[in-house]
């Protein structure tokens, strides 16, 4: 199998990506990016799982936190705080913030978000072709109460940073999802695909928002290739994060098996679980689609390796060449 896309999020799916160059060296990888995450701060354009992907496959990761540069100061951060000046709660960075103001600049200058990508990347060198799911401008809020009886809407890195998605999420909601369109190359990376993966990003704010740009979810599942997913749930909680809490606002249980049945066999082909769930490949495969349980945990690139390994094998035995 040639030519893979993958719907990234960020830690888990540039940790996964990462062994998907090892275990398919001569493949040409295009990766679909989430952008919901994506935030202004400080007048700066700040694009989290983007950089994550690109810092992680260039080599300029912080390997321990799995975002944010290696290395990093926050001698800026110090001072913009000693000046009162607000958010305080989402630090960037130095090295880190080079990067926004290169975005910011070149978007400044009417480039679009998949121009200035591909130019950031050129520096990286990721190895694949990182794509924004949108050019436009889409932001992930989560509803919460308000402590006064009321609900209101906070945008997703506020909800997960600074409350530490601590508050019952009631709903998740892509802003502007449904007027954008995808961003050049995404939709004919997918239409020349020999396989889709779904790799364990979350499949509510990461893979989900994906999926709700008009356009993505139509062409993947008439695409006529198999479409793999890894579970980002092992033993009912998930492996990094609060996945939890953002599936329950949708109404989803936080086990592997549900969240292969979110998807739909309408989407999936393949579900991989991790050995300790394999009481769910009944339950998936009941519900048309493939279930294999391999080991899930992504320990080092050997391990993230072997996991994309099987879902490419499962991918030959769904629909074989």
């Amino acid at each position: 199998m040639r030519r893979i896309v993958v719907l990234s999020g960020g830690i888990g799916g540039a940790r996964f990506l990462r062994g998907l160059r090892q275990a398919a060296p001569e493949a040409d990888i295009t990766v679909i990016g989430n952008t919901g995450d994506d935030i202004h701060l400080f007048g700066l354009k700040v694009c989290p799982d983007l950089d994550t992907v690109m810092y992680t496959l260039g080599g300029g990761i912080h390997e321990e936190q799995g975002w944010g540069r290696a290395g990093e100061t926050f001698a800026v951060k110090e001072e913009l705080a000693a000046y009162g000046i607000e958010p305080q709660w989402f630090g960037l960075g130095d090295r880190d913030l080079a990067t926004h103001v290169v975005r910011t600049q070149m978007m400044g200058a009417g480039y679009p978000l998949s121009a200035v990508t591909e130019a950031l990347c050129q520096r990286w060198q990721p190895g694949v072709r990182l794509l924004p799911m949108t050019d436009d401008r889409v932001e992930t809020h989560v509803v919460i109460d308000d402590g006064d009886g009321g609900r209101r809407a906070v945008h997703f890195q506020e909800y997960w940073v600074r409350l530490r998605a601590a508050p019952e999420a009631h709903a998740v909601v892509p802003v502007g999802a449904d007027k954008a369109t995808p961003a050049p190359g995404v939709l004919e990376a997918i239409q020349a695909a020999d396989v889709v993966v779904f790799p364990p990003s979350n499949p509510v704010v990461s893979v989900g928002t994906i999926l709700s740009v008009p356009g993505i979810r139509e062409a993947i599942a008439d695409a006529g290739v198999p479409v793999i997913g890894l579970s980002p749930i092992v033993g009912d909680a998930p492996v990094r994060g609060m996945a939890d809490r953002v599936l329950a606002a949708v109404g989803v249980r936080a086990t592997a098996a549900a969240v292969a049945q979110h998807y739909g066999s309408g989407l999936l082909d393949g579900w991989l679980v991790d050995t300790v769930d394999a009481d769910a490949v009944e339950v998936v495969e009941a519900d048309g689609i493939r279930c294999r349980a391999v080991p899930l945990m992504m320990t080092d690139v050997e391990a993230a390796a072997a996991m994309a390994g099987e879902a490419l094998a499962l991918a030959r035995e769904v629909r074989p060449a």
